[in-house]
């Protein structure tokens, strides 16, 4: 069997690592994959985005299984075209992934669902959006309406800082086609999770929660990244949550796409503030979380791939496909200096297998390349330590044992990933 994983990122590297351990002992494909990639795959000299030269070597090499890690190749339309080959493809349609790749349409999905979520407004002119902000005071949330890379989310304690967002989403446009308009949304107060499920269109299966880390340093400190670390699962998300999580959120989303005509099939992911008024969403992505997969996907005992070909399928996905560890899994992003702003390539890193060889340990390889048989940086976040441990604390302590191990010019991570969890414990889960 053969499976073609696309993307070059951590997320696609543990995609690919936990497929390649499948039963079935698929052969596995990554297009571009990176220097980790090829321990598990063969990698494909072709971008996740040019979506005719995906389609041309699929139509070539008939893959029974494409899974599509990244959210521009979605939008883009690449399920419809490889749907339409009678290729399966694991991850929803365009019309699906507008869920991410508008904000706007997002927001209008949830409004007519009834979901939970924050009161917003959308601009496209910059002087009307600053007229309402300062009708409106602070705090509040600005957000570029399309695909930013996990950068085009600002959340403004002060008036001066929404006005600045609203200029750089409108005016001085750094976010490009993206920027073209922006939402005004009110500040939600509680605690962040992520909860990911998977669906065949019909069935909703649940993945173990997540809780991502986004800024830069730690504290919570500095500009918002595309992620620092996450860990599973995430204490906020208590038991009494999930039946709520399903049937006020997944279901009703996908019952209003379907309504308008969209079979959504894959994954979807949502981000939630967790406060006094319970879980309300923040925002949808139409893909598996990065770098929440990392911490989630090493808990899965057992096979990934059956509940995978169910949902490209379009049926047959049930709830006992998936089993889980009791483990908790710790993922701690090193990044290159200077991330997420202007920051180098090309430095060589040592320590790897040192650093996989620590109990309960892999590391997923983000931004890296292959250059003269050695493994070097090739982007802003490098690398996902990752462990498994019999709780939080030993997982905790595995990761960051294994990224002591490992060295590169500049690296730079956080040390307090999983502070919350740590802090939840400690007031006796009221944190």
């Amino acid at each position: 069997m053969k499976i073609l994983v696309v993307g070059g990122g951590g997320r696609e590297h543990a995609l690919a690592w936990k497929l390649a351990g499948d039963s079935a002992r698929p052969e596995i494909f990554c297009a571009p994959g990176n220097a980790g990639t090829v321990n598990v795959a063969t990698n494909l000299p072709v971008s996740a985005e040019d979506v005719p030269a995906l389609l041309d070597w699929a139509r070539a090499n008939r893959p029974e299984l494409t899974v599509v890690g990244p959210e521009a190749p979605l939008c883009a339309g690449i399920a419809d075209a490889f749907a339409g080959e009678g290729l399966p493809v694991f991850g929803p349609s365009r019309a699906g992934a507008r869920i991410e790749g508008s904000k706007a349409f997002a927001k209008a999905i949830m409004q007519a669902a009834n979901v939970p979520t924050a009161k917003a407004r959308t601009f496209t002119d910059s002087a009307a959006a600053l007229s309402h902000l300062r009708e409106r005071g602070a705090p509040v949330v600005v957000k570029a309406d399309g695909l930013a890379a996990g950068k085009g989310v600002f959340v403004c304690r002060e008036l001066a800082e929404a006005e600045a967002a609203v200029k750089t989403v409108l005016d001085d446009r750094c976010f490009g086609e993206a920027g073209g308009s922006l939402l005004v949304e009110d500040f939600l107060d509680g605690e962040e999770a992520s909860v990911m499920a998977l669906t065949d269109g019909r069935e909703i299966v649940m993945l173990a929660s997540a809780q991502d880390h986004k800024r830069v340093h730690d504290c919570d400190q500095g500009p918002n990244t595309g992620g620092m670390g996450a860990y599973s699962p995430a204490p906020v998300v208590t038991a009494d949550l999930w039946p709520v999580i399903r049937s006020l959120v997944f279901e009703p989303v996908l019952a209003e796409l379907a309504r308008r005509g969209i079979v959504y099939r894959g994954v979807l992911y949502a981000g939630l503030m967790i406060g006094a008024k319970g879980p309300m969403v923040l925002e949808f992505n139409c893909r598996f979380g990065d770098p929440e997969t990392q911490a989630v996907l090493p808990r899965i005992e057992g096979d990934l791939l059956p509940a995978l070909l169910a949902c490209a399928n379009g049926s047959g996905l049930t709830q006992d496909m998936l089993r889980w560890r009791r483990d908790a899994c710790v993922c701690v992003v090193m990044a290159a200096g200077g991330y997420p702003g202007k920051y180098a390539k090309g430095d060589p890193i040592t320590g790897l297998e040192a650093a996989d060889s620590v109990g309960g340990a892999t590391v997923f390889h983000a931004g890296t390349a292959l250059a003269g048989g050695k493994v070097v940086t090739a982007g802003g976040r490098v690398l996902g330590v990752t462990a498994l441990g019999s709780g939080m604390a030993q997982a905790v302590a595995r990761a960051y044992e294994a990224v002591g191990l490992v060295k590169f010019s500049g690296a730079h991570f956080r040390k307090d990933i999983a502070h919350r969890a740590f802090a939840r414990e400690n007031k006796g889960g009221n944190a």
